[in-house]
């Protein structure tokens, strides 16, 4: 998730589509939160590690 949203900022930066930008932040932002709670622990959806 985090790959994909740093491929869509990427892509959104190039063309000027904002649209893209705005959903490659939020994927990254998730992709990110989601990496951390796994890191340290917690479980997330039910596994103990997101990847």
């Amino acid at each position: 998730m985090i790959i994909i949203g740093a491929i869509l900022l990427v892509i959104g930066l190039v063309t000027g589509l904002g649209f893209l930008w705005t959903i490659g932040i939020i994927l990254l932002v998730i992709g990110v939160v989601l990496w951390l709670l796994g890191a340290v622990g917690h479980a997330v959806g039910g596994r103990r590690h997101y990847w």
